[in-house]
């Protein structure tokens, strides 16, 4: 694969595929414009050279063009990072101010196109609409690691009918996860949380490999715990998976990895207005886990103190809810004061739970992506970046 640094990338138009998709509030504003931040180094690079952008991402997983899924509040938002820069949102490739059906070439304005998934063709990876949408340009560029594990049109589509490229935001994306991955220092630990275990089987197999310590959280975890023989009362878990978590844990035992899970935990209500540390063995039917307890945090601390390099994806709890965000904060404050360590956390949720934390730069990589970065960790590639390797041949 090229990136946009390694050719001559000069007075094109280009597609450029980034990932906006930000989290919103209850009043539909910008909750967080981390993505946005993160890939103004390609946009600013490409237009330095004259180049002239439309940008394509998508937000959210809207049903039909729906306004409150409208990247109006994204370009607004872009805009202020872009001064002297006109920036406009077009609402298809019809409504684009035309030269001979291209992209203009105003060496001022940028233009994003409403949301990708606004077009039925995007999802459906549709040739037609990959026609379309090549049409208008000279080049593509993904920068967009984080839906590269997405076979959709504005991915994977794009890179066989235009000369393609990876930005600079997906070149870092690629090149630090494989430096952790092909030479990580020992000892190295690696944090799981979220909810489901049934779709990262494999990926915690692979884990496990690499991995000296694994410290299990979230909904994840307790499922674990059944397979373990513990009452988790009506806790949050995929009951239907225990036997994968058997094997899971009669693996680490083969590869001398030591799997960790909570040894107490807080139990209570959705509200967090209830809330009690119990011991695992102490559990009762009506109970419901919502985070880790503080004797498991002493533990999972010291683990992440000792280590050389972490991996972190998905929160150890309900972080939303105040009361259950202790252990999720406690692993992040863990990471952050562990000068030795190469640390990559990555994760759309873990990213809202780090959203407003400080100390963000003590961690050596956070990843725009979360399925991005599972899938490449347990693959090896991606098919956003599959397309562009063959593109490049």
């Amino acid at each position: 694969m090229q990136y946009i640094d390694q050719v001559e990338l000069e007075n094109k138009r280009i597609l450029l595929r980034v990932d906006f998709n930000v989290s919103l509030n209850e009043k539909h504003q910008l909750a967080n414009d981390a993505r946005i931040r993160q890939s103004l180094p390609t946009i600013e690079y490409l237009l330095k050279k004259n180049n002239h952008l439309l940008l394509l991402s998508h937000l959210d997983r809207p049903h039909g063009r729906d306004t409150q899924f409208s990247l109006e509040p994204i370009v607004k938002r872009l805009a202020e990072y872009l001064p002297g820069v006109t920036v406009t949102l077009v609402s298809d490739l019809n409504s684009l101010p035309r030269e001979n059906t291209r992209i203009p070439t105003s060496s001022e304005a940028l233009f994003v196109l409403e949301n990708i998934r606004f077009f039925p063709g995007e999802e459906a990876n549709d040739p037609k609409f990959a026609k379309e949408l090549s049409s208008v340009a000279d080049v593509f560029v993904n920068d967009a690691f984080s839906v590269s594990h997405r076979k959709s049109t504005s991915v994977v589509g794009l890179p066989p009918l235009l000369p393609s490229y990876g930005g600079l935001l997906l070149k870092k994306e690629i090149e630090t996860i494989k430096r952790v991955l092909d030479n990580p220092q020992s000892p190295v630990v690696t944090i799981l949380g979220g909810v489901k275990i049934s779709t990262k089987i494999k990926l915690i197999e692979k884990l496990i490999s690499l991995s000296d310590i694994v410290l299990l959280g979230g909904g994840l975890a307790n499922t674990f715990l059944l397979a373990l023989g513990f009452q988790i009362g009506r806790s949050l878990a995929e009951r239907e998976e225990v036997h994968q978590a058997k094997h899971l844990l009669t693996i680490a035992e083969k590869k001398q990895t030591r799997l960790l899970l909570p040894t107490d935990c807080l139990v209570g209500d959705l509200k967090g207005q209830h809330v009690e540390p119990k011991l695992v063995q102490s559990l009762s039917g009506h109970d419901q886990i919502f985070d880790l307890g503080p004797q498991t945090i002493v533990t999972y601390q010291q683990a992440i103190a000792q280590a050389k390099t972490i991996i972190w994806n998905g929160p150890m709890g309900l972080f939303e809810v105040p009361a259950y965000k202790h252990g999720t904060d406690a692993i992040y404050e863990a990471i952050t004061t562990n000068a030795q360590a190469t640390s990559l956390v990555g994760g759309g949720e873990t990213l809202a739970a780090l959203s407003h934390k400080h100390h963000l730069d003590n961690i050596t990589h956070i990843s725009t992506g979360g399925g991005a970065m599972l899938a490449f960790i347990e693959n090896g590639t991606l098919p956003g970046i599959e397309a562009l390797e063959k593109a490049s041949h």
